[in-house]
């Protein structure tokens, strides 16, 4: 078996957005929309720093689906759009989605977005390698499905210029990331939930 996961070294962002973009222009993510979101630390407001001058600290933590094992949003949706894959992500059918929003209630992560209205693109055409979504459905990241399929990375990870996030299977002791977890300090968001995310944050 497969469980796909990644692993961000929080100690190694920089809170450049990099992997933000990267994701928006390879899965065809309009504008308004993220699927991948950097958050501030500590702060209240976007690049803010915590603490009071001169003891100040400046850090970021990436966010996106947590690809999680025990998936609450598999659970909610009424039709099976939202389902775990044998590769060990959770991925959506976007044909079966009825717009409900179950699972938009159900993750604890605030991990989708939703197609409200008539996609806006800029420049004006579809960019990027998925294919462009439905109106009236939720969308979220995919690990890059149309890359990771054939063997690529998911752009997040390649465009990284601080090397924070490394790819691969969860299950596979030599892989990347089993690596990485094994030799620093890591973290899963809201563990005490259950939910048991595919993933790492690293310090």
């Amino acid at each position: 078996m497969t469980k796909l996961g990644i692993t961000i070294d929080v100690g190694r962002c920089v809170g450049c957005h990099t992997c933000a973009m990267g994701c928006k222009m390879q899965n065809n993510v309009p504008m308004g929309m993220l699927w991948n979101r950097i958050i501030t630390e500590g702060g209240e407001n976007l690049d803010s720093a915590s603490g009071e001058f001169p003891n100040l600290n400046k850090s970021w933590r990436p966010m996106a689906c947590m690809h999680c094992e025990n998936a609450p949003c598999v659970k909610v949706c009424p039709v099976g759009a939202t389902y775990k894959a044998e590769d060990g992500r959770v991925l959506i059918n976007y044909d079966r989605c009825i717009g409900c929003r179950y699972c938009m209630a159900a993750c604890p992560y605030n991990a989708r977005v939703f197609n409200w209205q008539k996609a806006v693109r800029q420049p004006d055409f579809n960019y990027g390698d998925a294919p462009a979504r439905p109106l009236g459905v939720a969308e979220k990241c995919s690990m890059c499905k149309e890359r990771t399929d054939v063997g690529l990375e998911p752009m997040c990870v390649v465009v990284c210029p601080a090397k924070a996030r490394k790819f691969g299977d969860l299950d596979d002791p030599n892989s990347e990331v089993s690596k990485a977890i094994r030799k620093k300090a890591s973290t899963r968001l809201l563990e005490e939930l259950g939910t048991k995310p595919q993933v790492y944050y690293l310090r």
